[in-house]
């Protein structure tokens, strides 16, 4: 059984919120349980969480999910504190400490602030901190500075980290021969050695009204961990103790990686 010393957990918006926008609590504290236990068995642990929109809107008690630019700021801004906090309460609880890191575009496509990333990230690490990341939806309004989604963004934190593994936790158990939302008879793929074309016409977009990946974002983040050597699953987040079994070796959802046989 392979052994990844340092891995990224990417926990969406649809895993850590309602479709009301609230906060499903018995999720996240499940998720903040089995991510302290891991850590304390000695693999490194980084967590790139998204929902910071979606937890302004229910902090807020908005009706819905706004469309206009910033407004969606606006919630970000005020959904990232509620956020941290309860991130910050819950891991002190089994004695982790929490750091959070907001990065953008620039901080990842520059070269000079890419290294201070990597270094930031590195020394979060050897001080025994869990950094959490997420894109800083506050300032990220263009090409430039935007990343465009969290899963791009955790493949992205995987090379600045050197991690060996991503997982990514959606509300879909991996990667299907089709959209099992519209043909029953799809089966799920468990395992893919490289992103052919075949590979990235399956993927489709984004199942959830709160979230802005889709599996084609996850196909994406794929190829950019599998060209680095670093291993990557799709996995339902439902029920955080699946990370118990990843890590375990056993057949949940689909694994990335280029050393299958």
């Amino acid at each position: 059984m392979k052994k990844w010393k340092r891995i990224v957990v990417k926990v969406g918006t649809s895993t850590l919120t309602y479709p009301s926008c609230r906060l499903n609590i018995r999720r996240i504290e499940k998720l903040v349980k089995v991510l302290s236990d891991i850590r304390n068995s000695g693999t490194e642990v980084l967590l790139v969480s998204s929902g910071a929109i979606a937890m302004g809107v229910g902090k807020l008690g908005l009706s819905k999910r706004p469309s206009g630019l910033a407004e969606k700021q606006a919630c970000a801004a005020v959904g990232q504190c509620e956020l941290m906090y309860i991130y910050d309460k819950l891991f002190s609880e089994y004695n982790h400490n929490v750091a959070q890191v907001l990065l953008t575009g620039s901080d990842l496509k520059n070269p000079a602030h890419l290294e201070n990333v990597r270094n930031t990230i590195h020394n979060l690490i050897k001080l025994d901190t869990i950094p959490v990341l997420n894109e800083n939806d506050t300032v990220s309004t263009d090409e430039i500075t935007s990343i465009g989604d969290n899963d791009t963004l955790a493949a992205l934190v995987c090379e600045a980290a050197d991690a060996d593994l991503l997982i990514l936790l959606s509300d879909i158990d991996g990667l299907y021969t089709a959209d099992p939302n519209k043909d029953k008879s799809a089966e799920i793929i468990h395992r893919v050695s490289q992103i052919t074309p075949k590979i990235r016409s399956l993927a489709g977009g984004s199942s959830t009204s709160q979230g802005t990946g889709g599996m084609a974002t996850k196909v994406n983040a794929a190829a950019i961990c599998l060209k680095d050597h670093i291993d990557m699953v799709i996995a339902n987040g439902s029920d955080p103790l699946i990370l118990y079994d990843i890590l375990q070796g056993k057949e949940a959802g689909t694994l990335f990686s280029s050393n299958l046989k």
